[in-house]
């Protein structure tokens, strides 16, 4: 994968809803109804990133949030790999 040029990870921010950049890295909280669908949303996460074979930077969860963060470390910055996780992890139901 190459890293996204600032135009490119532009565009596709604007496609993401909720998603903000953050140094090198994209970062978003989800919001949820109380623990049992953070934990949910929490496993899910983990199941999506192993058929990605793509894993956050961090995944924190609260009684009822998760803040998750990717970024592509080979190419020191955001590549099409974090775009499409994320993607892929919006349409979850939790």
């Amino acid at each position: 994968m190459e890293k996204l040029t600032k135009t490119e990870l532009s565009k596709a921010l604007r496609s993401l809803k909720g998603w903000k950049q953050k140094g090198n890295s994209i970062v978003k909280t989800y919001k949820t109804k109380g623990f049992p669908q953070t934990m949910g949303l929490t496993t899910a996460i983990g199941a999506l990133s192993q058929q990605h074979d793509h894993h956050p930077d961090y995944l924190t969860l609260k009684y009822a949030s998760v803040e998750v963060s990717f970024s592509s470390h080979d190419v020191k910055g955001l590549s099409m790999r974090d775009i499409k996780i994320a993607r892929d992890i919006d349409k979850l139901k939790f």
